[in-house]
């Protein structure tokens, strides 16, 4: 019952015919059946071989990042997915046998549960060389488009060292971007500033305060608009 071994072409044929009139592996959503099916394969299907099995791969690779929050039980395995019999999905025209002939029947055992043990053994160490792949991966970290208002304390305010004091602050996740003077009235004007941060290096908040430890030059400091990219 199930999906059986999707490292072996039997497998993958058995997914490409499952997934000949569907989009998804259950429901008509991406799920947790779609995540854990995705993650038992170690590579994109042929498309030549198994064009279904290669569309789903790549539409489900663009929710890879989701994982985690896509809904469904994620503890369960992929081989509760699919077909209920593998063996008529692999090949409809091939008519489940109503008896097997007693000549067929093995009285004194076979290999087979050797083979199936060799089998097993094999896809695990595929899957976990898949994982091993999979942590080692490089995360695209997540950044942000921040505008910052800084204002001084009055239009006597060195405007020059007060953007110089700020582009001063150097963090790794961070990048200074372009600037310009906004009045504001009374002849005062506030250094409007662009810049870039990695979310989970730069605190906002952080970056905020110490830019208003320069008590010569700023007032105060807003955050006028962010934008993740």
């Amino acid at each position: 019952m199930g999906f059986t071994d999707l490292l072996t072409d039997a497998g993958l044929a058995v997914l490409d015919n499952w997934l000949l009139t569907r989009s998804y592996i259950a429901g008509y959503s991406a799920s947790q059946a779609d995540a854990v099916t995705f993650k038992a394969l170690n590579a994109a299907p042929d498309a030549a071989k198994y064009p279904n099995a290669a569309r789903w791969y790549k539409h489900i690779a663009s929710y890879e990042e989701e994982f985690p929050t896509l809904p469904g039980d994620a503890s369960k395995p992929y081989t509760v997915y699919g077909p209920d019999v593998a063996e008529v999905t692999l090949n409809p025209a091939k008519a489940p046998a109503a008896e097997e002939d007693e000549d067929d029947v093995d009285l004194f055992g076979s290999d087979d549960e050797e083979e199936d043990a060799e089998a097993a053994r094999i896809r695990e160490e595929r899957l976990a060389e898949y994982r091993k792949k999979k942590e080692a991966k490089p995360k695209i970290a997540a950044k942000s488009v921040v505008t910052m208002d800084v204002k001084p304390w009055d239009d006597e305010t060195d405007m020059v060292g007060l953007e110089a004091a700020v582009r001063g602050i150097e963090k790794d996740g961070l990048v200074w971007g372009a600037s310009k003077l906004v009045p504001v009235g009374f002849g005062i004007k506030k250094l409007q500033i662009n810049l870039v941060v990695e979310d989970e290096k730069i605190s906002l908040d952080e970056l905020s305060e110490e830019i208003a430890e320069f008590e010569d030059y700023v007032q105060s400091v807003d955050i006028a608009a962010m934008q993740k990219l």
